[in-house]
């Protein structure tokens, strides 16, 4: 699996019941689709993952399925116990999706080897990235193993250790090959992307896309006032309550006409101040996009 461009990580919408809304989900992903990202990550970190039930854990990606349409790859969140991560797997294989995003299985921490045969066991069911975050932080060597794997395919990077992720790089080059896949998966990943290209790290996930895709392009293609003028401030924001990451995104969508609803707990929704400061950063970002 080639991936390029920008990666789209879509956010699950709720109604105002609290179930899944379906048609709000399919037209996000329509709407993304529109400017070219280079895949779809459905029910992952964005996507609340870790709020999901089963059902609808596996509605959402048949959704999400449904409407890219093979166009771009598809990739769903699955993690946590095994047992949960693999019914994870296998719903999105007969969903149709084309990998999976591995998050960290909770709580159990094992050795090594302990990790390696969970990865082992998911990546039979679909091609796996490996995400890198919480309690799963990986050396250099660890990395090649798993590469080692068949079925795994990548590594995002939400630790931010530029150099345990520059000694990984190097060791997986060299050990593997140019065919193993790295990104930047930090939250507004394009503040640190200028230190992950030094390392050789092009590719990263990018929270903006989901509700500001002009401004998300823009960047990629070189527009880099917006680094100063429109994603520090924007961290600056994100860092003020645990959990913003994600209720950013969902306040930007709101702000920009779709309705997507609340996080759910534990995550919080934007104060009423704090959306302000939200609604005029994205005003300036479009702004600089547009001269």
């Amino acid at each position: 699996m080639k991936l390029s461009g920008v990666l789209f990580f879509p956010v699950t919408p709720f109604a105002a019941d609290g179930s899944l809304a379906e048609r709000v989900l399919a037209e996000h992903i329509r709407q993304g689709l529109e400017h070219g990202p280079g895949a779809v990550f459905v029910a992952c970190g964005t996507g609340e993952f870790s709020a999901l039930s089963q059902a609808e854990h596996a509605r959402a990606v048949q959704v999400a399925a449904e409407a890219v349409r093979g166009r771009v790859p598809l990739l769903a969140g699955a993690g946590g116990p095994l047992g949960a991560a693999l019914e994870q797997a296998r719903a999105a294989r007969e969903a149709g999706a084309d990998g999976l995003l591995l998050m960290p299985p909770y709580l159990a921490q094992g050795p090594k080897a302990g990790f390696a045969a969970y990865v082992r066991a998911i990546a039979a069911e679909l091609p796996v990235i490996v995400y890198q975050r919480g309690s799963v932080v990986l050396d250099p060597a660890t990395v090649v193993e798993l590469a080692r794997i068949p079925g795994v395919i990548g590594l995002k990077d939400g630790l931010g250790d530029i150099d345990r992720m520059q000694r990984t790089v190097l060791a997986v080059r060299r050990e593997i090959g140019p065919g193993f896949t790295f990104f930047n998966g930090l939250p507004t990943a394009e503040l640190t992307m200028p230190a992950y290209r030094g390392l050789g790290v092009e590719l990263y996930s990018s929270a903006v896309f989901a509700f500001a895709p002009e401004i998300a392009l823009a960047y990629f293609n070189g527009e880099d006032r917006l680094l100063t003028e429109f994603y520090a401030p924007l961290v600056e924001l994100r860092s003020k309550v645990p959990g913003y990451a994600v209720s950013l995104v969902k306040a930007g969508l709101r702000l920009r006409g779709l309705d997507v609803g609340p996080v759910r707990p534990p995550l919080t929704d934007l104060t009423p101040g704090h959306e302000a400061e939200l609604d005029a950063l994205i005003k300036h970002g479009l702004s600089l996009v547009a001269a």
